[in-house]
């Protein structure tokens, strides 16, 4: 008997132990045996994230702790630190029991899932049970397919911004009364312990990091206000400014400007005559306005913006680039006559020359890469570069058959720059500051027909204190043997030395 018992307790110490069940989870499961018909039920006090893992932990990282920083209750299957099926079963009894709201994740990639689709359906079920025809609350991260069993239900939208899509997300639970703490708000600390699971570590090494900023090196001292002297025409005053040479800003029933008298009186002689009537400092005029111009400091900063903007129009056209209006701004990209289709533009200093090309063909299409220049006056004044990459259609010819859909041009750009890596951007943006720039190490922005804003054709380098065991330890070299790159990486070597 002994011996069977033995034997018995031998296999029993064997085989896996059930883990216990993460204490986040288990926390929200209904007391064991508790067969006490007459108890009251757990209070329906919790947020249910549903998504699809490992896709959304990102979102699921960003979203819950803000969501519980206003008082809500949020679980998700990354606070088991142990994402994915192994405790789905408790968590659809734990959504029996505790969801106030379901929060569906909804991608393309949600509605190919059938464990979320099973989740969904349980929670249906319980939609329909408590009497809450809002119980789910789609939150949708892509334009896509519909969820089935949602029906025509409004999803709150997070394609146009995460921020925008957590505004909609809190006013619509406000609006339905979803349970949250008025006071002392608590997150929890396993969303930032997930997060770091796949930290890199720092390692106690400075490390040189590149940037998109250009530094303004040079801008006029002052910016001069020019009043009219008898009456003028207001509209004509205006186109006049609009078609200048250079940047003017009308002002009341004056100008501003970086021209001298000289410049103005024969610029204007058609639409009256002006008299310089101050010439305000111009850091002075940007940190804080002007009071006998009534113009407060972010007003002064937009005129002064605006005015960089149109002298970095000009000085691009001038180059003969090709110019593009984005919905976020003016894009200008290398034009045929400036890059050949598969040219490589050189880039880089004397002994560690590279190149990367501008312009090339790629599933029928040919991309033309280029960039928007946002001026910016804080922490210091500099330009900051956009990438931008434009489409044509391939016919045959240099610059192609115009793509008008944007929609189109959208797509285009989502698939054939989804295998550009960073290192293939940054390598594209200098060279086309080296196509711009020329010889020269300044890029000169004319404001007046004696004064310029002057920038650095290179752009920043910061130092960091600290630095990384980066996983991407290739030679630049080596960046485009990614069979996704450009859909045709036999066809498009980048970065190679020159």
């Amino acid at each position: 008997m002994s011996g069977t018992t033995s034997v018995t307790a031998a296999v029993a110490d064997a085989l896996p132990k059930p883990a216990p069940i993460p204490p986040a989870l288990a926390n929200l499961l209904p007391v064991p045996g508790d067969a006490d018909s007459s108890a009251e039920p757990p209070a329906r006090d919790t947020l249910f994230l549903l998504k699809s893992s490992p896709a959304d932990d990102e979102f699921a990282l960003w979203l819950a702790p803000k969501l519980e920083a206003e008082g809500y209750q949020v679980f998700a299957d990354i606070l088991t630190l142990q994402p994915g099926d192994r405790w789905r079963r408790e968590i659809n009894r734990a959504i029996e029991h505790r969801a106030a709201k379901v929060l569906l994740v909804c991608r393309n990639a949600t509605a190919d899932d059938q464990a979320i689709q099973d989740d969904l359906d349980i929670a249906l079920d319980v939609a329909k049970a408590i009497g809450d025809t809002r119980f789910i609350i789609q939150l949708k991260l892509e334009q896509g397919r519909k969820m089935k069993g949602l029906g025509d239900a409004i999803a709150v939208d997070f394609v146009r911004g995460w921020g925008e899509g957590l505004s909609t997300l809190s006013e619509a639970l406000k609006r339905q009364k979803a349970p949250r703490r008025t006071e002392g708000a608590v997150i929890d600390p396993n969303w930032e312990l997930f997060r770091r699971r796949g930290a890199i570590p720092l390692k106690n090494e400075p490390e040189r990091l590149t940037s998109n900023w250009l530094r303004v090196v040079e801008a006029p001292d002052a910016i001069h206000f020019y009043e009219a002297t008898g009456v003028i025409d207001a509209d004509r005053l205006k186109r006049a400014a609009a078609t200048h040479a250079y940047p003017i800003a009308v002002q009341g029933r004056g100008l501003l400007s970086f021209a001298d008298q000289d410049e103005i009186d024969d610029g204007f002689a058609s639409v009256g005559r002006f008299k310089l009537k101050r010439s305000i400092p111009l850091k002075t005029f940007v940190e804080n306005g002007d009071d006998k111009l009534r113009l407060e400091k972010q007003p002064a900063q937009n005129i002064i913006n605006v005015m960089l903007k149109r002298a970095w129009y000009e000085f691009c056209k001038e180059r003969g680039l090709l110019e593009y209006q984005y919905s976020g701004g003016v894009g200008f990209h290398a034009s045929p006559d400036l890059a050949a289709t598969g040219q490589r533009i050189p880039w880089g200093k004397q002994g560690a020359r590279r190149s990367s090309m501008l312009r090339n063909v790629a599933k029928g299409h040919i991309w033309q890469f280029g960039v928007t220049a946002l001026p910016a006056f804080w922490p210091f004044w500099h330009f900051k570069l956009k990438s931008r990459v434009l489409f044509a259609g391939d016919n045959g010819t240099p610059a192609g058959l115009e793509i008008e859909d944007a929609k189109k041009l959208h797509r285009l750009r989502r698939t054939i720059c989804k295998g550009w890596r960073n290192k293939q951007w940054y390598g594209r943006m200098l060279a086309f500051l080296e196509l711009i720039s020329g010889e020269s190490a300044y890029i000169r922005l004319r404001l007046s027909a004696t004064a310029d804003a002057v920038l650095e054709a290179a752009p920043i380098l910061f130092s960091s204190p600290v630095s990384t065991d980066l996983p991407d330890a290739l030679d630049a070299d080596e960046e485009e043997t990614d069979i996704s790159t450009l859909g045709r990486p036999e066809a498009d070597e980048e970065e190679v030395a020159a």
